[in-house]
Parts: C-alpha cells; structure tokens; sequence
C-alpha cells in the first residue's frame, strides 16, 4: 500500500516582501516538532508564523495514482493558536473566518480536510500553515496528521470528543449543579459550603466556556477574553478551597482572609495587567493557585486520614477518595503543558464530568442526611408537642375541677356570710327583744319579726342575680329599708340613732348593685354586732358622698356607736368572730377600702368603695340583656334564672315575697 510520509516541519516568522505585502518566509525557517509553541516578540501586537510540513509518499506516483481514487489523503490538525490558514502546495485548503482582531479562536478546535488530488504532485509535497495571534498569548501550531480519510476522520472524531464534546458536557452539568445549590444556599444560608461549592461550579462553567469560545466576541480582543479566562480560573481555586474547608467543618481565619484577598489581587491583576507584563502575569496566578489547589488537597487528605479520636466521617472520606482522583488527573496534565504536549492527551476532560458528579452527589447525599435529620426533628417534636398537650389537657381538667371545687366552697362560703348577716343578725335581733321584753310579746311583734326574717331570706335567695340589678336612685333610697327596719329596734332598745344621708349621688356616678348589697350587710352587721355587744346608748350612721374633680367619686359609709369597744388586733389575731371576717371578706370583694377603730369611748366601722359611671354601666347592663335574651330562648322555661329585685323603701317587692313564701 501507499501512504504519506513526514519529512520534516518547520516554522518560520512571516516576513514582508518587497512589494510591503506579507509573503511566505524565504529564510529564517527552524526544524520544530509539533506541538509548538513559537517564541514571538512580545512587543509586536501581532504576529505571524508559517509552518512547513514537507512529506512524500512511499510509493511510486503511478501506484499512488491507482490507489487515490479509491481512498483520497486528509489532513488534520488539533488546534492552532489563534487563527489559520492551511495550503497543500500552493492551493488553499482552508482559512479562519477572521484572521484580525477579533480573532477567530481555533487553538482548541479540531479540524480536517481531504486534500484536493489537483494540489498533489509528484517527489516531495508541502503543507503550509499559517498561524496569527497576538504574542502575549504564545502563537503556535497543534499535533498535525497527514493519512487515509478513515484513519484522519476517526482521529479527528476522538479529538472532538475530548476537546469539545467533554467539556461541552462538563460546562452544562456545573451550571445545571451550580444553579440548584446556589438556590439551595439562598435558602439555608447557614449552609455555606453549598453557597461555595456553587461559587466553585459556575466559575469552573465559566472557565471553560472561554475555552470553548471560537471567537473573541463581544471581548474585541483576544488577549481581553484571556484576562477572564485567568481571572475565572483564580475565583475557581479560591472558592473550591473554601469550599474543602467548609465541607470538612474546618476553620483557618487567617489562611481563609490570606485566600481571599489573593484571590482578589489576582483578578485585578489578570484584568488590568499592561499588554507587555501579561505573560508573566497570566503565568505567576496560573500556577501559583495551581500550587494553592495541591497543598489545599494534600490537606484535606492529611486531615481525613489521620487518626481521629471520634472516627471519621463518610461524607470525608468520600471526598477525599474524589480529590485523590483529581490530584492525579491534575498533575498528569499540568505536566503535559509544562512539556508543551497535545491537549488531547490530557485526562481531565474524561474525568472533570465523573470528579464534578461525585461531588454533586456528596453534597447532595449531605443536604439529604440533614434533611433526614430535619424530618426526625419534626418527628420528635410532634410526639414531645402530643404528649405536652395530652399533659396540659389532664392539668386543665385537674385545675377546671378544682375551680369548680372552689365555686362551690365559695358559694357556700358567700351563702354562709349571707345568712350571718342577713338572717342570722334578725334572728339575734329578735331573740334579743324577746329576752329583753318585760311582758309577753304580741301577736303582731312575733309576725312583724317573722316578716322581717322572710324579707332577709328573699335577699339571700336573689343575692346570686343582684350583679344585674340597678343601683337605687338615690342614697336615700339606698339606705332606707336597713334604717326602717333598725331604727324601729333602736328605739324599743332606748338607743337614739342619728342618721346622715346624703340626697343624691354625685352626677353620673354612682355605685352599682353589688355594692350597694355588700355595703347594706357590713351596715346591717355592724347594727347587729352594735345591738348584741356595744351596750350603746348612741350609734349614728353617715353616707356620704364625694366628686374631687375630675377624680372618681367615692361613697363612704361609717357607723359609730359610744359603746364599751373591743380589741380589734385581738380579734383579727384570733380569727374566730365569724361577723368581723365576714364584712372583712366583703369589703375586699367589692373593692372598698375598710376600716374598724374601736375603744373604751366606742367603735367606728367605716368602708369607702370608689363608684362607676353610670352611663357605662348601663352600656353593660344592656349588653348583658341582650345576652340573657339569648340565653333565654334556647333554655327551657323551668331552668330559667330568676330576675332581682329593686329596694323599695319597705323593703323587697310584693312579688317577690309571694316566691319565697312558696318555698
């Protein structure tokens, strides 16, 4: 068979003819194995460079000629940089759409062609390559291939693979993971290496997005696009460390602080360094965050596998398992473009998607462990939140049970104070004029007294409603059923009682009913307890009123007698007088201020209660009908509550005394 043969490859700078037109060099050309790198003056702001690639076949023209019909010769080249023109002799294969700023990029583009059969003589045949770009960005040709169409074409699918399609693939999964746990992030920001792994994954995306361009737009220029690209690769470092440390709970201020103001130093430099520094620029940050991602892994290693007291975790290990891979890769290929080798030969775009998917799924396998323990948190605390309800639920029942407990004693105890006040204090008036009477005492005396004692009783019946019933009209009013009924005994006791009423309440305001019922039993007992012990001869009572502005108004209520007196510290030390505690307890339940002085000279009770506005309390009180309307048509007629009853001068209203009578 018959197959073309290499002779030799040689570069040379393009030079200007006489004409001042550029033309292929005559002399200055230099044997140089391929790839290339060609050393330019860095001053120039372009520069061109030809490559002549001299090869011939094994076989004769005539058996060439037999043989090119059925399989024609191709070429391929891996990348030129920045752009090109290829000849075969002296016909054009092809050329870059722009060969100025902006140039078109192929330094990363695979390319091939089948050579025209025109252009191919016989002996010694040359291909021409001219390659343009700019000096800072070192100008130089590819690994070159010169064969069969098949063997070219599969060549050249295999370079696609590795140079384009890989990284294609690896871009579109660090922007699609970069994205999902940036949005992660933004949601647990406490979780900050999801926050810098998706820092990590988008500047990876954009670091190779400039590699894949193939023209310097909208940058204009070629050296501007990579100014980015070595400022992308910078923040990628910086944060892919970040990131190690956070992932393996680890803390170094200073080193962190230190990382990232370089980082930020390095990306002013990158973008802002002078055209003619740029190379070494570009060089220093290229492989001095080199230099920081292998000590940062070498780090993480040491910290994962050293002995740990508490064991170590999956997660780390994990990942250290993945930098392993990467370090491997990373020093495979930094050592191919330290020896200017083919990109082709580089592992990492076979590994940059599998290393990125790892990584995903750690951190991935991560947030799902604590969203794991998230939901057994939730757990937990709804049967801790069960239980404390099923706990509350038996602590309410205990405390409703013991209120009502207490509402009953209460009541009782209301109901016990009621009968010493009210009927107990008639029966000791009663039994008193009885035993003090001389003679025997009428019919009428006994049915006058029984009377009163009915009256008393209808008061203790229709105490529970007395909070809905209206003050009396005026103190007079108020006052008058307690002195009807007690002067009328004062005076079959010879003890003169004197009496002072005021006429009217002050303006609005007046006391409401239950006030005026607790202070008719603290007047009623200190008569009573005046009747049984004092030995008076005179006992005056005084209600008074008083307005001080805009103040509230006050009603006080004093009985005074010039009786023989006690010891009140005694008796309140004792505790046993069941009438003291009694007008004790109901001067605090509404809220008056009570006072007992006693002494050999007499006794003074007095209590002061501050009263309500009445336009107010009519408010309530209207509230509180339409209430017990409502209450009233949804309860059977039996089980309704009684209404209270008004004071009358005389004392409970006719009809009221009709009810208790059918007791």
């Amino acid at each position: 068979m018959c197959g073309p043969e290499i002779i030799s490859v040689q570069a040379a700078a393009e030079q200007a003819s006489s004409n001042g037109r550029a033309a292929r060099p005559v002399k200055g050309w230099r044997d140089v194995s391929l790839p290339n790198r060609w050393e330019s003056d860095l001053a120039k702001p372009q520069d061109t460079v030809w490559y002549r690639i001299d090869w011939q076949l094994r076989c004769s023209a005539d058996a060439y000629s037999a043989q090119a019909e059925a399989e024609p010769l191709a070429l391929g080249i891996d990348g030129m940089s920045l752009a090109g023109e290829v000849y075969s002799n002296d016909t054009l294969v092809w050329r870059d759409h722009s060969m100025v700023e902006p140039f078109s990029l192929s330094w990363n583009m695979p390319r091939w062609w089948v050579l025209p059969e025109s252009s191919i003589r016989d002996g010694v045949n040359s291909v021409w390559v001219k390659v343009t770009g700019v000096p800072a960005l070192q100008i130089g040709l590819g690994p070159l291939r010169l064969g069969p169409v098949d063997t070219v074409q599969t060549a050249y699918a295999q370079r696609w693979w590795s140079q384009r399609t890989v990284y294609m693939l690896t871009l579109g999964m660090n922007v699609a993971i970069g994205g999902f746990f940036f949005i992660v992030w933004l949601m647990r920001r406490s979780e900050r290496s999801f926050g810098w792994y998706a820092l990590t994954s988008l500047s990876w995306a954009a670091y190779l997005a400039t590699i894949l361009a193939t023209s310097s737009q909208p940058w204009l220029e070629a050296l501007s696009l990579s100014r980015l690209n070595i400022a992308v690769f910078a923040v990628y470092v910086g944060a892919f460390c970040m990131f190690m440390w956070r992932f393996g709970a680890q803390q170094f201020p200073r080193i962190e602080r230190l990382l990232l103001w370089s980082m930020l130093g390095a990306v002013a430099a990158a973008l802002f360094a002078p055209r003619a520094n740029a190379p070494v620029v570009f060089a220093l940050i290229w492989y001095g965050f080199g230099a920081a991602f292998f000590l940062n892994c070498l780090q993480f290693e040491w910290h994962v596998w050293r002995p740990h007291s508490t064991g170590r975790s999956r997660h780390n290990i994990g990942f250290a398992l993945c930098l392993l891979l990467i370090l491997v890769v990373a020093v495979h290929d930094m050592w191919l473009v330290v020896h200017e080798q083919s990109p082709g030969q580089t592992w990492n775009p076979i590994v940059a998607p599998l290393a990125t998917l790892l990584m995903a799924l750690l951190l991935g396998g991560r947030l799902a462990q604590g969203m794991r323990m998230i939901e057994q948190f939730n757990f937990a605390l709804e049967e801790r939140v069960e239980m404390v309800r099923q706990e509350l639920e038996q602590a309410l029942s205990k405390a409703h049970t013991h209120a009502l407990e207490n509402a009953k004693l209460q009541e009782r105890v209301q109901i016990s104070h009621d009968l010493h006040d009210g009927l107990g204090g008639t029966l000791v008036r009663g039994l008193a004029m009885v035993e003090q009477a001389p003679a025997m005492v009428p019919k009428e005396r006994v049915l006058s007294m029984l009377k009163i004692m009915r009256d008393d009783l209808r008061q203790v019946i229709d105490h529970g409603a007395s909070s809905n019933s209206l003050a009396p009209e005026s103190p007079l009013q108020w006052i008058a059923p307690v002195r009807h009924r007690f002067t009328r005994i004062l005076d079959e006791l010879d003890v003169a009682s004197h009496w002072r009423i005021a006429p009217e309440w002050p303006g609005h305001q007046r006391p409401t009913a239950l006030q005026c019922l607790g202070l008719t039993r603290l007047v009623e007992e200190a008569l009573a307890n005046i009747i049984k012990h004092s030995r008076a001869r005179h006992v005056r009572v005084s209600v008074l009123v008083q307005e001080d502005g805009h103040a509230v108004a006050t009603m006080s209520v004093c009985v005074e007698d010039d009786g023989i007196g006690f010891d009140v510290a005694a008796v309140k030390e004792a505790g046993l007088t069941v009438g003291f505690r009694s007008m004790t307890a109901r001067a605090k339940r509404i809220g008056a201020v009570f006072d007992v002085e006693s002494g050999p000279s007499g006794t003074s009770v007095c209590a002061i209660v501050p009263m309500a506005n009445v336009q107010a309390t009519a408010a309530a009180a209207t509230q509180q009908v339409s209430m017990d309307a409502s209450q009233d048509a949804t309860t059977p007629a039996p089980c309704r509550p009684q209404r209270s009853v008004a004071f009358t001068e005389t004392g409970l209203e006719p009809d009221v005394g009709e009810r208790v009578s059918t007791l």
